[in-house]
């Protein structure tokens, strides 16, 4: 069974130090290594961005595309071979700001992927601009006199967008993020984990230490997430105490799964060697 040692490449990450990404990468890597998968058959693929940056630093297979555009690239790749676990990586601003579309029709098709969102409310490769989850009156390099926006809710988002598994997490808190981790790999279906992503250069407000005051676990409460209307209440609490765990879930087929091309014998198997293209080519030149 491949061990978190395993999975750990010889260049150390190049976060800032206290960076909440530290946790996430750890989580991941025991997630990974408590499911016993194959890091052969596990893929990251990541964006722009210091979330982004993820699968520098984790031994399994990786591919980073362009900001915004991971899910596509995601999709792809599954509907090529399904025995492949795909981890998508993202920041708040990557995946809720240019990649919004993608977002929301990746959850409706319920392709079968895991998408871990690092949401530090600021993008903070380039320097603390404000993104779609700062919140209204932040002021940032980009908002001297105050975000006048609402900031998204990605988990009322996602439950309006019948996402199959919708799940939140903290980094500071990496025992409990591994097992929703391991649960979104094991989902069969689209998977959602937003991650409250302490940003220790941009975020001074929203510190490791302000998360562990006001956040508190669904579980312990009792909470089960098979109803999507108390899902949704759980999704618009935000103030002196926000919810993290399992909102919802449910079982639903795959986008992948009812393909008819792919659906008895994957993409990656299937003989191509007959085929012409040449005259699709023509049209082009």
């Amino acid at each position: 069974m491949v061990s978190v040692p395993d999975l750990t490449t010889k260049e150390a990450p190049t976060w800032c130090p206290g960076c909440g990404n530290f946790g996430i990468l750890a989580a991941e890597k025991m997630a990974i290594s408590e499911l016993g998968l194959d890091p052969k058959k596990v893929i990251e693929v990541s964006g722009i961005g210091c979330a982004s940056l993820f699968p520098h630093w984790i031994k399994v297979n990786a591919c980073e595309t362009l900001h915004g555009r991971t899910l596509p690239v995601a999709s792809g790749i599954k509907f090529a071979n399904r025995n492949l676990n795909v981890l998508v990586h993202a920041g708040d601003g990557d995946a809720y700001g240019i990649g919004m579309g993608h977002f929301i029709h990746t959850m409706r098709r319920n392709v079968d992927l895991t998408f871990i969102v690092h949401d530090n409310q600021v993008y903070a490769l380039t320097k603390g601009q404000y993104s779609p989850t700062t919140p209204k009156g932040r002021v940032s390099s980009t908002t001297p006199h105050g975000a006048i926006e609402i900031p998204v809710n990605p988990i009322a988002l996602a439950l309006n967008s019948n996402c199959t598994f919708v799940a939140r997490g903290f980094a500071g808190d990496i025992p409990h993020l591994k097992e929703l981790i391991k649960q979104g790999i094991q989902h069969k279906g689209f998977s959602l984990i937003s991650v409250f992503q302490p940003c220790v250069s941009y975020n001074k407000i929203n510190t490791a230490e302000w998360w562990r005051e006001h956040i508190y676990k669904l579980e312990e409460t009792g909470y089960k997430p098979d109803n999507k209307i108390e899902a949704l209440k759980k999704a618009n609490e935000w103030g002196d105490k926000i919810p993290i765990g399992v909102f919802y879930k449910e079982e639903k087929p795959t986008y992948e799964d009812q393909v008819p091309v792919i659906k008895e014998k994957e993409l990656v198997d299937q003989d191509i060697s007959n085929v012409d293209i040449s005259k699709i080519l023509e049209k082009y030149y």
